[in-house]
């Protein structure tokens, strides 16, 4: 898909980011209670508020288009676009009290992302990537790192334990290659790839709330992010296995190791 994203589309998604951030931050190391959801993931009143707020804004600024939210489900998802919303991306740490959460936003045009924004209210540090605008970290162009060896590529993962059976032995192998790995952080590492601090992000057990912002911001910033196939992410979450890198070569590189245990996997 070519073209711009429209500029309004940008300001849109910069005042969801201010709103969810304003709904967020008086939550933060308050004692919040934590409940579980059905699938064992925490979730706090404030990404439920935060997400109504989205939600709300949405349906006043742009009554037409889809919404794909973590909390509050789907509407509207084969609409020509749509916002996909984890208005707490990390609760984990969230309710930790360790600033590296994010609030994700994303939007679809025709199942492509054409927009999306990793916001942290709390250190007030925010990343947006667009089709055709590049991508910016607090309003300034940032650029991933120059390609470089997979032996010299530093890579961080949220944690170990989130591949089993086949991808884990991938993922070891992987790990092993790489010069440095790190855990922790969610998305907010994938702010780091895009500034050029890190050089791959790896992530298993990922939904579409998870990725789908990523993407426009990795890739605007010269990276490159698919599942560990090669193939494009879509709303359908498939495997659940994401590989981001600093450029298509180191990409490549990773993928290749990754595709070694491809049959294993059943892809």
């Amino acid at each position: 898909m070519t073209g711009v994203c429209p500029e309004k589309f940008v300001e849109i998604a910069n005042r969801l980011a201010d709103a969810s951030g304003a709904v967020i931050r008086p939550h933060f190391r308050s004692g919040v209670a934590v409940a579980d959801k059905p699938d064992e993931s925490p979730v706090t009143i404030a990404d439920e508020a935060a997400e109504r707020e989205i939600r709300r804004i949405l349906a006043e600024a742009c009554p037409g288009h889809g919404i794909v939210g973590e909390e509050f489900g789907t509407e509207g998802a084969a609409r020509d676009f749509v916002w996909v919303i984890d208005p707490i991306d990390g609760t984990r740490s969230f309710i930790c009290g360790v600033p590296t959460f994010t609030t994700l936003i994303a939007l679809l045009q025709d199942g492509e992302p054409i927009l999306g924004v990793i916001d942290q209210p709390v250190s007030g540090e925010r990343w947006a990537g667009a089709r055709g605008r590049g991508t910016v970290f607090n309003g300034a162009p940032v650029k991933t790192a120059a390609p470089r060896p997979l032996d010299e590529a530093v890579m961080f993962t949220t944690a170990p334990d989130m591949f089993e059976g086949p991808a884990a032995e991938d993922y070891a192998r992987l790990m092993a290659a790489a010069h440095l790995t790190r855990f922790g952080l969610d998305g907010y590492a994938a702010g780091l790839l895009a500034n050029g601090l890190i050089d791959l992000h790896v992530e298993g057990d990922m939904k579409p709330w998870d990725y789908m912002a990523l993407i426009p911001v990795i890739e605007n910033a010269g990276g490159r992010m698919t599942d560990w196939d090669g193939k494009h992410l879509t709303l359908e979450a498939g495997s659940g296995l994401t590989l981001a890198a600093s450029s298509p070569a180191l990409h490549a590189a990773a993928l290749d190791v990754l595709g070694n245990g491809r049959t294993r996997r059943g892809g």
